[in-house]
């Protein structure tokens, strides 16, 4: 009933330990705290929160307007309603290395088990667009370093993304990926990888967990989880799938209102209400309040 039986802590040390075991953890994008609960139904590793995802709920595109208040906020309110970890993109740390800090410890009162940090210079750009401009080395590593310096809870994950491959190549993307572990990233994130050859080459950079997006109508080609798992992915994410797919059927949807009058021919494509009840655990609340539910929807 209401939150997680779980705390911040013990989700952050279980993340730790899933990314150790060697197996492959898939974490879909959850775009709001429901979406999330449905994650761990279906029985997926964690739930990832998307800075994209929060920019297009706001209306807003993916460019670095979003604030630290409003995504840790989300986030927030994301990680108290599920019992899985949860990693949270946190675009350039939301200022200088110092705001990295910041924003680290904004994270860890928030309840999410970790973030990431990336390269790119402000404004931002979506991961794979064109046109994408990174800052020096010397930036990205001591952003990394600010956030290392600023997190109190040891096991919560900090991962260094890098766009340089898009920028500079393949080659400064190894590189940049050793520095970042070196200035104290727990994890990996390299954006816009073109080949699981790619992917392994990255792999092979560095020693510790690295991540895998795999985002629809982006520069990657959607990569199977076995295939990934065979050249040593630890994570994969689906940070707008969700998203995308709920917008499409709401777009379905309005169309079917204006063609036919009523909704009645997809009725099967709905989540029941019953269902839904049921995902937010409404009959669990009776044992709190039996005036709360007091009633039973016949599916």
């Amino acid at each position: 009933m209401l939150y997680s039986t779980i705390t911040a802590e013990a989700k952050r040390a279980r993340f730790r330990e899933e990314l150790a075991s060697g197996r492959l953890l898939r974490v879909p994008g959850a775009f709001n705290p429901l979406s999330a609960k449905l994650i761990e139904e279906k029985g997926f590793d964690g739930v990832y929160i998307s800075g994209a995802v929060l920019s297009a709920d706001l209306g807003l595109p993916d460019i670095g307007l979003t604030t630290l208040t409003e995504v840790a906020g989300r986030g927030a309110q994301i990680a108290r309603v599920t019992e899985l970890p949860t990693l949270i993109d946190a675009d350039t740390g939301f200022g200088e290395p110092m705001n990295a800090a910041r924003t680290v410890q904004e994270m860890e009162n928030a309840g999410v088990s970790g973030l990431h940090i990336e390269d790119q210079i402000n404004p931002k750009r979506c991961g794979h667009l064109d046109g994408k401009e990174v800052v020096g080395l010397d930036v990205a590593v001591r952003r990394i370093r600010a956030a290392v310096e600023g997190r109190r809870d040891p096991n919560f994950l900090i991962m260094a993304r890098t766009d340089v491959r898009a920028v500079d190549g393949l080659s400064a993307a190894q590189d940049r990926a050793k520095a970042l572990v070196d200035a104290g990233a727990d994890a990996l994130f390299p954006e816009a990888m073109r080949s699981l050859e790619e992917f392994a080459a990255i792999r092979e950079a560095v020693d510790v967990p690295v991540l895998a997006n795999m985002t629809e109508f982006g520069k990657s080609e959607l990569f199977t989880t076995d295939q990934l798992a065979s050249v040593g992915i630890n994570l994969v994410i689906y940070p707008v799938s969700l998203l995308r797919m709920a917008m499409g059927a709401a777009a379905r949807a309005l169309d079917t209102i204006t063609a036919e009058g009523s909704l009645t021919s997809r009725l099967d494509e709905m989540q029941h209400r019953a269902e839904l009840y049921e995902l937010i655990d409404y009959e669990s609340y009776a044992g709190f309040d039996a005036n709360i539910f007091n009633f039973s929807v016949e599916k």
